[in-house]
């Protein structure tokens, strides 16, 4: 995978967000009479420009694709005709102008129930909710959860695949210490439990949520068969090629994914020597994982296994929604998201998360190009996660910002007029600021990934 398949994917992303988010701001201004000079995916200097439609609005594509905005007929920026005075932003009553600033992080949250929605009606696919061993002394053992157990309900939530368990899990940890569980052996009678949470970890270089209290996957009987090494992975550096078959790890037979997985896992920093079939010669490279970060340290080398259909088929199970529960289920999903995002920062701010989770626009990328490189629905489910995040993070209450202007919008209907334009200037500097410091933090988490994964 090149790394330029990664930068159109995260462009592709990025375009389809910033015009669905701008787009809510244009379509409500013009919605309420209000006159749209400019529309325009990008900020600084214009790559290309065009006017069409009875105003002559400029939709403009510009250099620096982080961003877009919508620029308004207002007389703050420059003088109005008197006969177009009415169609000015700063004119129109404080309700049309609340409208149209909550306008955009309400398209991102609409295109995710739509994305939501669309995934439910065509069906994904899942692996189920059913255990294989439970390790000792984990939570999931001392609920009394067993290899074959199915879980059919988590907090009183349906549970109908795998990645429907990993976000119930998520979504609970933060804010509960026992959980209650409904599981099934068999075609026995389902039986109810509780099982514990406080303690998990939701963080970057920490194990997967489900992993951590014990609830994991039955072996899958996958053929050590390798896809295309992420760039710039161990993997790739060492040699390691898309179809290598792994024969051996150490001198150890590797007779199926999870054994190479176990092998590098437990090997973080160490040489590995392992012995690939490449298209019926044997070859021996060397490649060492590098450090993942967590309670126990596990290594990790940048390739995945490369899926047989016909095994993928066998494994695992459509999960589908009608019209009207998908679109419920979509609307939840949606919520639920929303909230969990805010509970994620409230617990950075108060310093119960690291900062670490904090990401910027090359992590995004990296996500970007891999769920790209997974599949459509990867992707689409990718621009779902993105599209809430910009949402919500477009409403929180800093200058600059969608939600900055609905404060000053509050201000102003509490005090009956609107903020001193000195105090306004003043805001947008500190939401600068604010914004500033947030990149500086995202871009510095990115090149410590990248240096120290």
């Amino acid at each position: 995978m090149s790394t330029l398949h990664y930068v159109l994917s995260f462009l592709l992303a990025i375009a389809i967000l910033v015009a669905v988010h701008e787009y809510g701001h244009f379509i409500v201004a013009r919605l309420c009479g209000i006159r749209v000079l400019r529309f325009s995916l990008g900020f600084g200097p214009q790559l290309f420009s065009v006017r069409f439609g009875a105003e002559r609005t400029e939709f403009s594509l510009a250099a620096i694709p982080l961003g877009g905005y919508v620029r308004m007929l207002d007389e703050r920026e420059a003088p109005v005709e008197a006969s177009e005075r009415h169609r000015a932003f700063n004119t129109q009553s404080l309700m049309k102008r609340s409208l149209v600033v909550l306008a955009g992080p309400l398209a991102n949250l609409l295109l995710a129930i739509l994305l939501y929605w669309g995934l439910g009606l065509a069906g994904t696919r899942d692996f189920p909710a059913r255990l294989g061993n439970v390790p000792e002394g984990s939570p999931a053992a001392q609920a009394g959860l067993q290899a074959g157990d199915t879980i059919r309900a988590f907090a009183g939530n349906e549970v109908k695949g795998w990645t429907d368990l990993r976000w119930q899990v998520v979504r609970h940890a933060l804010d509960d210490s026992y959980v209650d569980l409904e599981v099934q052996q068999g075609e026995m009678e389902p039986r109810k439990t509780r099982i514990l949470l406080s303690g998990l970890q939701i963080e970057e270089k920490a194990a997967d949520p489900l992993q951590q209290i014990g609830l994991v996957l039955p072996a899958a009987r996958i053929s050590p068969v390798l896809s295309r090494p992420l760039p710039g992975s161990p993997a790739e550096l060492a040699g390691l090629q898309e179809n290598d078959f792994v024969r051996s790890v150490d001198g150890k037979p590797i007779a199926f994914w999870a054994d190479f997985v176990k092998l590098v896992s437990a090997s973080p920093g160490k040489s590995l020597h392992v012995l690939i079939d490449r298209s019926g010669r044997e070859l021996e490279i060397v490649v060492v994982p590098e450090r993942v970060a967590g309670d126990v340290p596990r290594g990790r080398v940048g390739v995945a296994v490369k899926i047989d259909p016909d095994a993928l088929n066998r494994d695992t199970i459509i999960v589908r929604h009608g019209i009207f529960d998908g679109l419920a289920h979509a609307i939840e999903q949606t919520w639920t998201t929303s909230t969990f995002s805010l509970k994620v920062m409230w617990n950075i701010v108060t310093g119960r998360l690291s900062v670490r989770n904090i990401s910027g626009p090359v992590t995004i990328a990296d996500y970007a190009g891999q769920s790209a490189s997974a599949g459509l629905e990867p992707y689409l489910k990718f621009l779902a996660m993105v599209s809430i995040s910009l949402g919500i993070l477009n409403l929180l209450p800093v200058p600059v910002l969608d939600g900055g202007h609905l404060l000053y919008h509050a201000i102003e209907y509490v005090r009956g007029r609107p903020i001193s334009e000195a105090g306004e200037v003043f805001g947008q500097r500190l939401g600068m600021v604010f914004l500033a410091l947030l990149m500086s933090l995202a871009f510095f988490n990115d090149i410590n990934r990248i240096l120290f994964g």
